[in-house]
């Protein structure tokens, strides 16, 4: 069974930053795409930023410019730095690695993210 283990969640104040690690089992080669996704209270889970297999990039919107998703290969982990953080990023952030060819997809449990002065 492949599992995800995300870290790095905590409460910061406005302004602050985070980063967010997922260390993934089973090698991130072999995943087409690994994201983060966030859930905030009373709120639809939603994609926070994405990474392709081959590097390519995509962000929310809302996080455009204040976030930055990578990958280690080599350590199997996906990171999410999270810098200028607003209220609003206050969510369970999820990591979540998915398989194109046969739609296998993966979720991690989450890690709380609290921003607030």
């Amino acid at each position: 069974q492949v599992q995800l283990v995300e870290s790095g969640g905590g409460l910061v104040q406005p302004g602050g930053s985070l980063r967010l690690s997922c260390a993934v089992s089973v090698s991130i080669f072999s995943f087409n795409h690994m994201g983060w996704y966030r859930q905030a209270p009373g709120k639809e889970r939603e994609l926070v930023a994405g990474i392709t297999g081959g590097g390519t990039t995509n962000y929310a919107d809302s996080v455009k410019g204040r976030f930055t998703i990578s990958r280690d290969i080599a350590k199997n982990t996906v990171g999410l730095q999270m810098n200028s953080l607003k209220p609003e990023d206050t969510a369970v952030y999820y990591c979540h690695v998915h398989k194109s060819g046969d739609g296998t997809e993966y979720w991690g449990k989450g890690t709380l993210v609290t921003v607030s002065s």
